[in-house]
């Protein structure tokens, strides 16, 4: 099984200190801003991806 990718930089102040969090899967925590977060993955959309008139993704 692999492992899911890290978030890059924090939601709230947008620094690069993320460290896991022991709360649990997909938990973090800030060393910047001193905030932790959560991240889960909701689903994926029924509608998918949809194109408009100059073709380009939306």
């Amino acid at each position: 099984m692999s492992e899911r990718a890290a978030p890059f930089y924090c939601p709230y102040c947008g620094d690069e200190d993320l460290r896991p969090s022991e709360q649990g899967h997909g938990a973090w925590e800030c060393a910047a801003c001193n905030r932790a977060f959560q991240l889960k993955f909701l689903g994926l959309l029924s509608r998918g991806l949809q194109q408009d008139d100059g073709g380009e993704e939306q």
